[in-house]
């Protein structure tokens, strides 16, 4: 009786001593590896992520797309939200980011170079955005409500480590449905979970019309302005 209770003492004082921690014993993280397949091939940025059922608080973040060869890189871009995303310019020619996207509708000037602010993505939701001076450059960012999520690579495959619970397991994808494909998903311990994903697609949108004229006259209007 006496061992008990100085183990269930000792138990106290450990509880006391971890100043702003829950006293209860830690959960593992699992990793949860998700294969995306559209149109029998793997599928790449695809944005996969796991929602709990409780919402969570997210801290500030920040992240970046450029702009590079008038490419946006990259061309997905998941981000929790309350992220502050920058557009710096690495080409020698000017661009103008803009996105009429209801979930985040903004308009930056024209700039090169870093000048340009950053802009926050408060609310959850998918923002398209592109240049309104070359109008091939498409890139979208996924704002979430979860900082479990993963983009996935050229085998369309993504890992995300999570800790014990419940979650609702989605995958975006620019060619998917309007609505993420999603399924329930229990992680109950550190083992290792593996879903496969099939997605319905929508044919690849065709190329932008005039995309190498506009090309040309970008090139010819650096060449004036350098001399040449």
């Amino acid at each position: 009786m006496e061992r008990t209770r100085a183990r269930h003492a000792a138990w106290f004082r450990l509880c006391a001593y971890a100043s702003g921690l829950a006293c209860a014993w830690p959960s593992q993280a699992a990793e949860v590896r998700v294969s995306v397949r559209g149109d029998a091939a793997a599928l790449s940025d695809a944005v996969v992520s796991l929602h709990p059922e409780l919402p969570m608080t997210l801290p500030p973040a920040t992240a970046e797309i450029d702009q590079v060869d008038a490419t946006f890189v990259p061309a997905v871009l998941p981000v929790t939200a309350g992220t502050r995303v920058s557009f710096p310019n690495s080409d020698d020619t000017l661009h103008q980011v803009y996105s009429f996207s209801p979930t985040k509708r903004f308009e930056l000037p024209l700039y090169s170079g870093r000048t340009a602010a950053p802009v926050t993505f408060e609310t959850p939701g998918v923002v398209s955005i592109g240049c309104n001076i070359h109008d091939w450059m498409l890139a979208h960012i996924v704002v979430l409500d979860t900082p479990y999520f993963a983009r996935t690579d050229a085998r369309g495959q993504a890992r995300i480590e999570a800790p014990a619970g419940r979650y609702r397991l989605e995958v975006w994808h620019a060619r998917g449905q309007p609505q993420p494909a999603s399924q329930m998903l229990d992680i109950a311990d550190a083992a290792p979970i593996e879903r496969t994903i099939d997605m319905v697609l929508a044919p690849p949108p065709p190329p932008r019309a005039g995309n190498e004229r506009l090309r040309a006259l970008q090139e010819k209007f650096r060449s004036l302005g350098r001399g040449g």
